[in-house]
């Protein structure tokens, strides 16, 4: 079930971003969508986990893009509420929805088998499209929120950072003590 609420939400969050990526040069285009391409590395992560396979690259990306983009997600609504007093059903529901993707990818991180390399690479993924999204202004906008775009900036890079960083704990390094504990 899942893997079908996956697979649906990465299409219709694609159907999201189409006013913007009809705008978005073509160098950016696969750096705009944040959201559904996270849920696409977890679907694909499914996909694979449901035959018993381990892709390790994809794992990664999606523990991490999971976390950060559900996060981001969440507090960009609730400050678009605190900002603006209002927020419409879809900001409720993009709440939820992004709320359950950083915890999803969570629930799954026992059974990454993910190893540094893999981490490194969607660690620079993953700080190459804050770079894109804030250097070069591809970032989803929040109107509202528009004159806290450098804040934002900020606040989104630590978040990549606490996100690399909990990746690394709940796979590297808890894979490295339990082989120490049996060795």
């Amino acid at each position: 079930m899942l893997l079908f609420i996956n697979f649906f939400g990465t299409i219709y969050g694609y159907y999201w971003y189409e006013n913007q990526l009809a705008r978005t040069p073509a160098i950016f285009k696969v750096f705009v969508p944040d959201s559904p391409t996270a849920s696409l590395f977890f679907t694909i992560f499914l996909l694979f986990f449901i035959f018993g396979k381990n892709v390790p690259y994809i794992e990664a990306l999606a523990l991490v893009t999971l976390f950060k983009y559900g996060i981001w997600a969440v507090v960009m609504n609730i400050l678009t509420l605190i900002v603006s007093g209002d927020l419409s059903w879809a900001g409720y529901m993009l709440i939820g929805s992004h709320a359950a993707m950083a915890v999803q990818g969570l629930l799954y991180a026992p059974f990454y088998r993910i190893k540094m390399r893999h981490l490194v690479v969607a660690s620079v993924w993953t700080l190459h499209n804050d770079f894109i999204d804030y250097v070069y202004q591809m970032m989803p906008r929040y109107h509202s929120l528009d004159v806290y775009m450098n804040e934002i900036g900020y606040f989104t890079f630590w978040l990549s950072m606490l996100s690399i960083g909990l990746a690394y704990y709940l796979t590297i390094h808890k894979n490295s003590q339990l082989t120490y504990q049996y060795d």
